[in-house]
């Protein structure tokens, strides 16, 4: 099966849920015989369900990430700085680049018919990668292909290329309370 018109959805928000939405879509574009490639960025390559998830769904399901084994560079931060506050190491620029690189080879080849970028809006927001960059992305995506983007901070010029934005919003997480995240809900 082949899509006949492949459209560019947005998950954005500061809520939970956009990967799980990608995810969600993937699962179901797998039942229908069709090929995803599941791009994720700014996520550490450490033991994802999805990645576990993914062996068993080849060779319909790829997952690839593009990231440090460490988000950050505590070089460049002061003693005691959470990780998700470090600011970006040159490995992780370099790995972002080879993301961007790999995605838009997936995007015009057509051997898909879903690519999902995730976290492409975090990588953004960081500076590993440019708006330009993920502007002619989304010009050069084959006509077949839907092209899923997540993360937080979507910018507007993004949105307009859009033929779907969804917006993610908190009410209440368990992280207030000091929950961690939980292998096989989180991650």
């Amino acid at each position: 099966m082949r899509l006949k018109e492949g459209l560019v959805q947005v998950y954005t928000g500061d809520g939970k849920g956009k990967t799980t939405a990608a995810l969600g879509l993937a699962f179901r574009a797998i039942g229908h015989g069709l090929r995803v490639c599941f791009i994720q960025f700014a996520k550490s390559d450490w033991d994802k369900g999805e990645c576990r998830t993914a062996e068993l769904l080849a060779p319909s399901f790829e997952f690839h990430t593009f990231a440090a084994p460490r988000w950050g560079d505590p070089t460049k931060a002061p003693p005691g700085t959470p990780w998700w506050l470090l600011p970006p190491s040159e490995e992780d620029r370099s790995m972002a680049q080879e993301g961007l690189v790999f995605a838009a080879r997936a995007v015009q080849e057509g051997d898909y018919d879903v690519v999902v970028l995730d976290e492409v809006f975090a990588a953004l927001h960081h500076g590993l990668i440019s708006l330009a960059q993920v502007l002619d992305l989304i010009a050069a995506r084959a006509p077949h292909i839907e092209l899923i983007l997540t993360g937080r901070n979507v910018p507007a010029e993004v949105v307009a290329k859009a033929d779907l934005v969804t917006e993610m919003r908190a009410v209440k997480h368990p992280f207030e309370r000091g929950v961690m995240a939980r292998r096989g809900i989180e991650y």
